[in-house]
């Protein structure tokens, strides 16, 4: 019998991140939860099948936490075109790639929201998207005879993603709108875990709930800055220059910059908190949106 008591959803980083495990696929939203993702990083998991992109993507797959990875983009910024552990790895054969482009990504994860085996969708016919990547599978329309791809239904065992607030009973409020892909990998995987920049009141929710975009989240924490070096809307800009530092230590072959920068940001820093510690407050709040 429902006793009527709402849950709470509000738990401790290591609690909480306690059920990433290896082998798991994990979707990384975006702008990245990079708290999180430091933290994959710290435990040291392997043989992950990562649903990401860009840089955040690349520090998964330089500290050796990737098997394969299904990404609509890889590409590094800074004038660098490809990420640069991201080439290493595939031209040396240490990662797979499923290819796909954004509208197979979410067709496939669409597909899992809602309990089917596939979506038809029209990108990548005509293409060699089929001949690299054989889970898609050319069809007829049974209605109208248009060639089509089948694209198979991707399931995520756990979401992670960074937003503006929540309650603690997870429900939850980006400002400005969710991250493009959040819904879609929030509705495909098993769970879903999000980080969010403050905890609000149950009452504030209530008074605007057109403005919650992800009800009863499996778990949130709370993660000021977790988004950092990225941006989160409404808190804070993107810090360029540490992306910029990352980018010029992963370019080389040798990877001693590179071990360098994994442990001084994410590695040695036990927790959130001695994250933020590390990157100082007078940088944090230099950051400011307006």
């Amino acid at each position: 019998m429902s006793t009527g008591q709402r849950t709470e959803r509000l738990r401790d980083e290591l609690e909480a991140l306690a059920l990433l495990a290896d082998g798991m696929t994990i979707a990384i939203g975006e702008p990245a939860p990079m708290a999180m993702v430091r933290h994959i990083i710290r435990r040291g998991l392997r043989n992950l099948t990562v649903i990401a992109s860009g840089l955040t993507l690349d520090m998964l797959i330089a500290a050796g936490c990737v098997k394969k990875t299904i990404s609509y983009y890889a590409g590094g910024g800074f004038g660098v075109p490809v990420a640069p552990a991201f080439r290493r790895a595939v031209e040396r054969g240490e990662v797979s790639v499923w290819e796909c482009e954004e509208g197979i990504l979410t067709s496939g994860l669409e597909a899992a929201g809602k309990g089917l085996p596939f979506l038809p969708w029209r990108g990548g016919v005509g293409t060699s998207l089929p001949d690299v990547n054989p889970d898609l599978k050319i069809m007829q329309d049974p209605i109208r005879g248009e060639t089509l791809l089948a694209v198979p239904a991707i399931r995520p065992d756990i979401a992670l993603l960074h937003a503006a607030t929540s309650d603690v009973y997870g429900n939850v409020q980006h400002c400005g709108g969710p991250g493009w892909l959040d819904l879609f990998l929030a509705r495909a995987a098993d769970r879903t875990i999000v980080q969010v920049e403050k905890i609000i009141p149950n009452e504030q929710v209530r008074a605007d709930p057109w403005a919650t975009t992800i009800a009863r989240a499996d778990m949130v924490l709370r993660m000021p800055y977790g988004a950092h070096p990225y941006y989160s809307r409404g808190y804070y800009l993107q810090d360029s220059a540490l992306l910029q530092d990352y980018v010029a230590a992963a370019a080389p072959d040798d990877g001693r910059r590179l071990e360098q920068f994994l442990d001084c940001y994410c590695r040695e820093p036990a927790l959130h908190g001695d994250y933020l510690e590390r990157i100082g407050i007078k940088r944090l709040l230099a950051l400011h949106e307006y």
